[in-house]
């Protein structure tokens, strides 16, 4: 009824468990890689995305800055010529 196997079958059988082994090993290798990979895109675009957003700030604020200047200014000139209606 059940033959054993012969030591041919067995090999092979190994063979193939080696095999599907060391393609998962790969798999999971090639995520991780690529995950890896992603990470750092994600964390670069962040940093890129952080820098960008300091520089928006730093030009909004000297902005802001040169806007009060110039409204000092302007006042400045008005109070200077201003001349009381008596």
């Amino acid at each position: 009824m059940f033959q054993p196997l012969s030591s041919a079958v067995v090999a092979q059988a190994r063979c193939h468990d080696l095999a599907r082994q060391q393609a998962e090993h790969l798999r999971q290798t090639a995520i991780d890689d690529a995950c890896h990979d992603a990470c750092d895109l994600w964390r670069e675009a962040d940093a890129a995305l952080h820098h960008s957003l300091l520089s928006l700030q730093a030009q909004a604020e000297r902005s802001a800055r040169r806007w009060q200047a110039r409204l000092a200014r302007h006042r400045q000139t008005r109070a200077t010529n201003a001349t009381p209606n008596h």
